[in-house]
């Protein structure tokens, strides 16, 4: 009696990149639709009314239903999510209902504060980052490496108003070397942003120094690693061609990440620090109960939260070639 051997498993090929690329995109898309669903209807949501914050408490109920209809706040919901996606997609996502000035432009008048500030906070951290994760991590379990992780983890426990308070009390107050926040709601000189830019830089370094170590401990022992270190490569070589790209790919996706809670963490220190950014915008339109800024607000938020972490992945996928796409 003959047997027949078994036909091989067919082996799942990854798919071509422009594939790969097509589909991430499309995902992001329909994130980024939900996301503007998810907005409108939360913000439609919130306590209060724009027609009552904007006239006192003095004003007449008459006065309030006129002002709300002026406004178009007394239109179904519907229809004022049509419009507003419309205007979404053709750039014009309306005007303040508290100062009438473009969504927009209050938008972008803000938006080159909070991008200097989190991007100095991530220039600062990145190179800390990396210093602090690959020292421990080519001495695991090291004092050094305790040390490192302990404080890595004491900073990101932190909260920023926390730690902020705590250096304003010491470096502005106590002994004066920096001011503790932008006076008039500009800013007046580098020295403004020193305090904020610890502050944020302070809350994730530990988050990427942690992923560092990670991905350089597990390089390390990699076999491959194991082997030329047998064979007699120098440890400077080993590091920069074979043990940190191998640790990029993940470190990339935890770099996300950490610009995430950049977000979130600005708009605690542009209110603590009264620096004119899109966080302290944010909670003023929040406060004003002005439905279309924070609309605005949340909605930029959330697209640059969708496109980092699709640049990340996109990023992480072409350095790590090897790595097949699931189907």
């Amino acid at each position: 009696m003959t047997t027949t051997a078994p036909s091989p498993r067919p082996v799942d090929r990854p798919r071509s990149l422009p594939r790969r690329l097509t589909g991430r995109v499309a995902v992001a898309a329909g994130q980024l639709a939900a996301v503007s669903v998810i907005v409108f209807a939360l913000t439609t949501v919130l306590p209060g009314d724009t027609a009552e914050v904007v006239l006192g408490q003095q004003s007449t109920p008459e006065q309030v239903a006129a002002l709300r209809a002026q406004l178009g706040l007394d239109r179904p919901v519907v229809l004022r999510f049509a419009d507003w996606a419309g205007g979404v997609l053709t750039g014009d996502p309306g005007r303040s209902l508290v100062t009438g000035v473009p969504v927009a432009d209050e938008l972008a008048g803000r938006l080159a504060s909070t991008a200097t500030v989190a991007g100095s906070a991530l220039a600062v951290l990145v190179p800390v980052a990396l210093a602090a994760g690959v020292t421990a991590g080519r001495r695991p379990g090291s004092v050094t490496d305790r040390v490192i992780t302990a404080l890595a983890t004491a900073g990101q426990a932190i909260p920023e108003f926390a730690s902020g308070l705590v250096l304003v009390a010491v470096f502005a107050v106590g002994l004066g070397w920096l001011p503790a926040t932008a006076g008039g709601g500009s800013f007046t000189g580098p020295a403004v942003l020193v305090l904020p830019v610890v502050v944020l830089a302070l809350n994730q370094v530990g988050r990427l120094a942690r992923q560092i170590r990670v991905g350089v401990v597990e390089t390390d022992r990699a076999e491959y690693v194991v082997h030329l270190r047998r064979l007699g490569m120098a440890e400077r070589t080993l590091l920069w061609r074979h043990v940190l790209p191998g640790a990029v790919p993940p470190t990339v996706q935890q770099l996300a990440r950490v610009v995430d809670g950049l977000l979130g963490g600005v708009v605690v220190v542009e209110a603590l620090f009264a620096l004119p950014g899109v966080g302290a915008g944010f909670v003023d339109a929040v406060e004003g109960r002005d439905l279309p800024l924070v609309q605005g607000y949340a909605l930029l938020f959330a697209t640059t939260t969708v496109l980092v972490n699709l640049a990340a992945d996109l990023v992480s996928d072409r350095l790590a070639p090897h790595r097949e796409a699931l189907a």
